[in-house]
């Protein structure tokens, strides 16, 4: 079992992307904003070094999100956004259904003082 606190607050991925312009053809695309691309940047310094171990067996990730507001956020935007993390960080082979086999346990809280995502991944029964 690993277990990790990654403390920055947590920031959805899919609710801040920008349309933007290539600037040798014109066509448009889509990409991350400067502040989701902050935060990965960030969370990435924050794992990197310490759990570089790239699990490819079946897993369960369980990952309690500690929101800085009682606004709503959707769970499942926050859960993509840690596995894409943790596949860039090299925690994670891949974040297919053959790995990330359940996220049990995962939810959403609320500590205004101290916004924080504790990760933790055990290896599943399968």
């Amino acid at each position: 079992m690993i277990k990790f606190t990654i403390p920055f607050p947590p920031i959805t991925k899919k609710n801040h992307q920008q349309i933007r312009r290539n600037r040798s053809t014109g066509k448009p695309f889509i990409a991350q904003s400067n502040q989701y691309r902050d935060y990965e940047n960030a969370c990435l310094l924050a794992i990197q070094g310490r759990y570089r171990i790239n699990i490819d067996y079946p897993i369960n990730l369980t990952a309690l999100f500690y929101m800085p507001t009682q606004r709503r956020v959707d769970l499942v935007n926050l859960i993509e956004a840690l596995q894409d993390i943790l596949v860039a960080a090299h925690v994670l082979s891949d974040d297919n259904c053959k790995i990330v086999v359940s996220t049990d346990g995962s939810r959403v809280l609320y500590d205004k003082e101290h916004p924080r995502t504790e990760v933790i991944i055990s290896e599943a029964k399968v």
